[in-house]
């Protein structure tokens, strides 16, 4: 199977991409189905050990001065990405957190195992449960009692053991010829895990790692078994995609299959919100960010959880063969619910989660811009100078005419920026304390009627949008069409000086305050499906238009159904070529689902929710819920990020974006129902100023949230073909 850009990506630069790229090559030639397949057997012999040191992966993350390459936990989990893909056996994964472990420790010991540990002379387990006994004696410490579950453990020369001491659990370096260790059965059948025992081991003080906690050391193995958790989920995500690509049960593939391409557009969900907690979480742990616990936790809750589900959801797509033996897909099952039981209860990670969340607890998406930032900053800062001490309406007017409300469009409308300078100048305007105009439905037209729009059209409807001073509605949705644009019925009959417009809309927003309208209608019936179809732009104040509010199910009116009757449009007003509004129409919802990515203030936040569960009791369950929730918050952020550094290297952020939308799609939602289920019988009633009154408009008004702007469904319609290659279902109903 060829390489797809959702196969491998922690790694987001031009330098992470090549080093996943050589492993993944490494994987190729070395960790062949016969060697995987040879562990399975019990060979616990590994071949390609010798070349994984010669490539230094062992030392990607040691420092230079004791034989590694000096890089960092990031290019770490980038390289664990890739081998994890490939399921690879071995002491590798054990090995390198062990010496992540005596890095951070910054130890004496470390000095003395970490080039061995570099280089592939040594190799390492490490223990993360039960923690043995340990009691001073003099300048040593001796050890004495059993722990379980040791990841590598059988093999290892050294183990890093944790040892409770006066009722303070560190991690001691323990030579395994010191100590008694039985091998397990695991769950893993290509990973070996073991119990230890110790009876009076006497070690120095010396290999005590006395600067390494409890909270430090999970924090580490979240992401190293995080990013082969990301493997594992790649490696099932693109397994299930290529099944169901080419397996063809009643006639046709089964990824055209809703159900089928569904359940892998979820995995891809999946893999892309594991992706990016386990990216985030070793960059804070690089730059000793003070919120790096946060990030960590975040990436124990989602990265081994979305393995799993990948993994189960794989097996349930190949149907019987992924049942089999001799099938691999199992076997990444296995790895993945062993990487989650080892690293701890999901509950437990969320549970710490919301705890550090309702203590004030938070980290940002933040954006590492490249080199020749600040020139640009520089020069936008002095700009926006200039916008602070205008007066409000001169101040508005000035950011619509020097482009600065939509910037990435070209001058005049726009300042011709790109992504990178857009996101200098988003931020600048920010400190600054400059609010851009809020175009709603005008931020959609503008990018169209600049793209395939006359000049005269320009200078008449954008100029004055981009000033804040138009409202726009968008006429597209129809009672008999709703997302299927292509099917619409609306007819533009050709007349003297233009066009006569018959036809019904709905689902409009804000029509009844709208000054112009984005109109899509048909003027060639027998065109096909996406021919025939013209864009125009509508004044809302022309004869025959009628426009009548819906009231909703929260009681508001912000929907309407727009009546069209022999409505007179001037050629003037048609934006593009006629019969190829399609092509317009589709610029027109790029940028929709661009603006519906960033989330929705009038919606839940997580703010919300974490001022509503302050001072309550809260059960275990409700705890788990509210870390639950950081997590998605802190992915959808994150997506955000990654999705912006993607642009700015040149890369394909649609993906990212997708992921993005859908999961924000539903995230007020969720947070809306879970309050008002906590609050029981009265979140039914209204006590005027009490959480109930806000809850219970806020869970009716959030169904809104998957249904607008495309719903969920056609979102994992657009994820599973777009991200995964899925065939369309272009059949017409029976």
């Amino acid at each position: 199977m060829s390489s797809k850009g959702y196969e491998l990506g922690i790694g987001l630069s031009d330098e992470h991409r090549a080093l996943a790229e050589s492993v993944r090559g490494f994987t190729d030639r070395h960790v062949t189905k016969e060697v995987l397949r040879a562990t399975v057997d019990g060979d616990a012999a590994v071949p390609f050990w010798p070349s994984l040191a010669e490539l230094g992966l062992l030392g990607l993350h040691v420092p230079e001065e004791h034989g590694g390459q000096g890089a960092g936990l990031l290019e770490l989990a980038v390289a664990l990405e890739a081998l994890g893909r490939a399921a690879v056996p071995g002491l590798f994964v054990p090995t390198v957190l062990a010496s992540a472990m005596l890095v951070a420790a910054d130890a004496k010991v470390g000095a003395e195992l970490l080039p061995g540990l570099a280089d592939g002379s040594r190799t390492a387990a490490v223990g993360l449960v039960c923690p043995l006994t340990g009691t001073a004696t003099g300048g040593d410490v001796t050890v004495s009692g059993s722990t379980v579950a040791v990841l590598g453990g059988s093999a290892a020369d050294v183990l890093l053991l944790p040892v409770s001491i006066d009722g303070t659990t560190r991690w001691a370096a323990i030579d395994r010829a010191e100590v008694r260790v039985v091998e397990q059965d695991s769950l893993d059948v290509t990973r070996a895990s073991a119990s230890v025992t110790a009876e009076d081991v006497r070690i120095s003080a010396d290999r005590v790692l006395d600067a390494l906690g409890s909270e430090d050391v999970r924090a580490l193995a979240a992401v190293v078994f995080g990013a082969e958790a990301v493997g594992v989920a790649s490696w099932c995500v693109s397994t299930a995609a290529e099944y169901a690509q080419t397996r063809v049960q009643f006639g046709r593939p089964i990824g055209q299959f809703q159900g089928v391409k569904h359940k892998c557009a979820h995995m891809g969900i999946a893999l892309e919100a594991a992706r990016s907690v386990v990216w985030d979480a070793a960059r804070a742990l690089d730059s000793g960010d003070e919120t790096a616990q946060f990030a960590a936790s975040a990436a124990a809750v989602v990265a081994p959880d979305s393995a799993v589900q990948c993994a189960a959801d794989c097996i349930q797509v190949l149907g019987g063969i992924g049942f089999t033996w001799e099938h691999d897909a199992h076997l990444y099952y296995r790895r993945a619910l062993t990487l989650r039981g080892l690293l701890g209860r999901s509950s437990d990670w969320s549970a710490h989660v919301a705890r550090q969340a309702l203590d004030g607890v938070s980290r940002s998406a933040e954006i590492d811009l490249p080199e020749g930032t600040e020139s640009i900053r520089e020069r936008v800062r002095g700009e926006v100078a200039e916008l602070t001490g205008l007066g409000a309406a001169e101040q508005l007017r000035r950011l619509g005419d020097d482009g600065w409300v939509q910037p990435h469009l070209p001058r005049p409308f726009g300042r011709g920026a790109g992504p990178l300078e857009q996101v200098v100048i988003s931020e600048e305007l920010k400190r600054a304390g400059v609010q851009l105009p809020e175009l709603l439905m005008g931020g959609w037209a503008v990018p169209a009627v600049v793209a395939y729009g006359t000049e005269e059209q320009k200078q008449r409807v954008v100029v004055p949008t981009l000033r804040g001073e138009i409202v726009w509605c968008q006429l597209f949705s129809e009672p008999g069409a709703g997302s299927d644009l292509a099917s619409l019925s609306t007819k533009a009959e050709r007349v003297e000086g233009g066009w006569k417009v018959n036809g019904q809309k709905i689902w409009t927003t804000v029509a009844q305050f709208s000054d112009w309208a984005m109109l899509i209608a048909r003027t060639d019936p027998a065109a096909p499906k996406h021919d025939g179809i013209t864009y125009f732009i509508l004044d809302m104040s022309t004869p025959g238009v009628t426009v009548r509010p819906l009231r909703e199910a929260t009681g508001s009116e912000l929907f309407n159904e727009v009546f069209l009757d022999d409505v007179f449009i001037p050629d003037d007003c048609v934006v593009g070529e006629v019969g190829k509004g399609w092509t317009v129409a589709r610029a027109t919802l790029s940028s929709e689902r661009v603006a519906l990515g960033r989330g929705n203030a009038s919606y839940p936040q997580l703010s919300d929710l974490l001022a509503f569960a302050a001072g309550r009791e809260l059960d275990d369950h409700a705890l788990q819920r509210i870390g639950a929730f950081a997590c998605d918050n802190q992915v959808i952020g994150l997506l955000g990020a990654r999705s912006v550094l993607q642009q700015l290297s040149g890369a394909d952020s649609s993906t990212t974006a997708s992921v993005g939308k859908f999961l924000n799609m539903r995230f007020g939602q969720q947070i809306a129902e879970f309050c008002l289920g906590e609050l029981g019988a009265a979140g039914v009633v209204s006590v005027r100023g009490e959480p109930s009154d806000k809850w219970m408009e806020q869970v009716i008004s959030c169904r809104a949230m998957t249904i607008y702007g495309g719903t969920t469904e056609v979102q994992l319609n657009v994820i599973g073909e777009r991200m995964l290659g899925l065939p369309r279902d272009d059949a017409p109903a029976g």
